[in-house]
């Protein structure tokens, strides 16, 4: 059975493969993380396997969802829960949940929020290049706090009548920040609702409901990220009141509003049955997957990276991920690494830019002025790949200097 499963994949592989080819799209090595514009991540064959299944009849898609988000808060241990078509979409309708609280005119109305909760609050320090398209509710974004970091009285002067909810972007640790326990109590104290982004939170596996716990009403996470569900799927997790007004404004779902049937704002946010099922999949998984196992591989893949390059001596600097501030790079728990070049004006830049235009194509990333590398998605002998081609890059440099 299992050896049937596999050469189903590896023939579905050599076909897109050559589809790949015809196209003209080359494939690379992925050396930067569970990135979206790197397609996320790759999907498991029984995942794949779900999804073959499902695509060869109907369901009834709103009952297919509750159905589903009550199977996955049973299994993941939370109150309820919806699959939605990735985590930025999961936050913008989370926020139009809460500025809305089920009132069907309310509903009807977004993106004009005039006269309802249209604002969400923002830390200074948790801006981000995703926060704004919030405001496709309607809302309006609230910054508080500086550079220095945020206040309780910055929180509680802000909160207002018109205050839906307060958006917590989970980058801890990070100096300054107000930590989650924190916001929740002073917004919990005004009856404000809170939101944790957590879509790259994961590993470790416990951050599913750690949020939860820590009292925020909803988080979301990424399903195309460690997960391993396809890259166009996320996870609302959280109060049920909450949950079943995202639901209802999501898109599958349809009500009478007088004489009209409406849809609502997560209307262009569509998940198909492939997408759910294949989430349902990964998900039991991911909950049954030898985390610690993966951690010992990610590290062997790591040292073996750091081992090699500081055979080349003095020309190079390496930095495992403990020995700096990791700030904004998610997931915190995968051991990463930099790479300083010592002289000759060999930059992080130019590295990316060659290990990308190189055959075959590597994706590393920028971190702090130094080139890291991740072994989140790194496949079997892929550390050997980079490592042998960051030493050609290195040399053909020094020769021509």
């Amino acid at each position: 059975m299992l050896r049937d499963a596999s050469e189903s994949y590896l023939k579905i592989i050599r076909s897109t493969e050559s589809m790949l080819e015809e196209i003209g799209v080359t494939k690379v090595i992925n050396c930067a993380g569970t990135l979206t514009v790197l397609g996320g991540t790759t999907v498991d064959p029984e995942i794949i396997d779900s999804m073959k299944e499902i695509a060869g009849f109907y369901v009834d898609m709103p009952e297919f969802h509750r159905k589903v988000g009550e199977y996955l808060a049973r299994i993941i241990g939370c109150e309820s829960a919806f699959v939605v078509n990735g985590a930025e979409a999961g936050l913008v309708i989370s926020l139009a949940a809460c500025m809305t609280r089920g009132d069907l005119r309310k509903m009807t109305r977004l993106p004009d929020a005039r006269g309802m909760r249209d604002e969400y609050i923002v830390q200074r320090l948790h801006r981000n290049m995703y926060d704004s398209n919030l405001r496709l509710t309607g809302a309006t974004l609230v910054e508080i706090g500086g550079r220095s970091g945020t206040s309780e009285k910055d929180l509680e002067r802000a909160i207002n009548s018109k205050t839906a909810a307060v958006v917590y972007f989970v980058y801890d640790p990070q100096r300054g920040v107000l930590p989650l326990d924190v916001v929740c109590r002073i917004a919990h104290g005004r009856r404000v609702p809170v939101i944790a982004d957590a879509a790259a939170e994961l590993p470790p596996v416990e951050n599913l409901t750690k949020f939860l716990k820590m009292g925020a009403d909803l988080a979301v996470f990424s399903g195309g990220k460690d997960i391993g569900a396809p890259n166009d799927t996320g996870l609302i997790v959280g109060r049920k009141d909450l949950v079943d007004a995202c639901m209802r404004l999501g898109p599958h779902s349809y009500e009478s509003v007088g004489s009209q049937v409406r849809v609502f704002i997560g209307r262009p946010m569509k998940t198909s049955k492939e997408d759910v099922i294949a989430f349902v999949a990964a998900m039991k998984r991911y909950l049954r997957m030898d985390h610690a196992k993966r951690f010992v591989e990610w590290s062997r893949k790591t040292e073996y990276m750091v081992s090699e390059l500081e055979k080349l001596g003095e020309k190079v600097r390496v930095i495992r991920s403990e020995a700096h501030q990791l700030g904004q790079l998610r997931p915190a728990g995968i051991p990463r690494i930099q790479v300083e070049l010592v002289g000759g004006g060999l930059t992080a830049e130019r590295l990316i830019r060659e290990l990308k235009e190189g055959t075959p194509s590597i994706v590393a990333y920028s971190d702090d002025g130094r080139l890291g590398l991740s072994p989140q998605c790194l496949g079997d002998g892929e550390e050997e790949i980079v490592i042998s081609r960051l030493k050609g890059i290195i040399s053909r440099h020094e020769r021509s200097s």
